[in-house]
């Protein structure tokens, strides 16, 4: 983790934007279910997960951009789709920098999940990172039944240099499938600062954070108008990028759909917002939107 936090605040909304909308992601609770003030861990397990929220041919463009002295800069986009793979449905996220912005820092990003349609838990992905001199390819493999990983993992797909086995002792998501997860999640009966815990594997690790529910809150969101929206702070991890004690802040439909609409969060350096800038292939009609 800290190997990817020092490199640029490009890489933050991407993570930020997959990552931060996420409920408990072991406590697989059906669409409809009230969600518990608190989950016990022995609720945790590989339970079916209703959904009813997305399709495959759905995708989500984001545009991100990075706040300086006051200006806000246009820096790239994050691409969301989802396609059907039988048993399986396959996440793509890729995130782009402009070309007027690779004087700076360029940013070429590839995410790959494949996960179960029963469970909404991965079985396999594939992060393919490069941003500016940093290069990472990681490849893990989920045995959710036997609760273990392996992974693979080096400058790129030629070049592995590091293999090993890992033990969950979990149910557990990536940070892909979590996004997809959270959203067959029913809001309604949660209350405002109720908080949940967030586990989440990535760089060998098993990352305990956790994320408040604010409320529903009426929005307006940058290019598109005002949003009834589902509202959620999550905790960041403090280091090279986010200060102690910053406070990010995610925005949702408050519709059938729950699609992220905005992220703000400052970083050690200026503060970054991903703002959603187009759609397509939404399993229902967008509601949310007031105006």
């Amino acid at each position: 983790m800290k190997n990817l936090l020092k490199n640029g605040f490009i890489y933050v909304p991407l993570l930020t934007a997959i990552m931060a909308f996420s409920p408990n992601q072991s406590a697989q609770i059906p669409q409809n279910s009230t969600i518990p003030q608190e989950a016990p861990s022995e609720l945790f397990e590989c339970r079916p997960v209703d959904n009813a929220t997305f399709q495959s041919g759905e995708e989500l463009v984001y545009k991100i951009y990075y706040n300086l002295n006051f200006v806000w800069i246009p820096a790239g986009e994050v691409n969301f789709r989802i396609t059907d793979e039988g048993s399986q449905y396959h996440l793509f996220a890729s995130g782009r920098t402009y070309g007027s912005y690779e004087w700076f820092y360029k940013v070429r990003d590839n995410y790959d999940t494949y996960v179960d349609k029963n469970t909404m838990l991965p079985t396999l992905s594939v992060r393919d990172v490069s941003e500016g001199n940093y290069r990472l390819y990681d490849k893990v493999s989920y045995d959710q039944k036997s609760k273990k990983a392996t992974y693979e993992r080096g400058r790129d797909k030629n070049t592995i240099d590091k293999r090993g086995l890992l033990n969950l002792n979990d149910c557990i998501h990536d940070v892909l499938s979590i996004v997809y997860y959270s959203r067959t999640m029913n809001y309604d009966n949660a209350k405002a600062g109720q908080e949940f815990p967030v586990k989440v594997l990535l760089d060998e690790e098993v990352l305990p954070l956790n994320y408040k529910f604010l409320g529903i809150e009426d929005k307006k969101i940058r290019d598109q108008g005002k949003w009834s929206t589902i509202k959620l702070t999550p905790k960041v991890v403090s280091g090279h990028v986010f200060k102690e004690g910053t406070e990010m802040k995610i925005w949702a439909s408050n519709d059938a759909n729950k699609i992220p609409l905005m992220i703000e969060s400052p970083v050690s350096v200026g503060s970054v917002k991903v703002v959603l800038k187009s759609w397509k292939g939404l399993k229902y009609p967008v509601t949310a939107k007031k105006d």
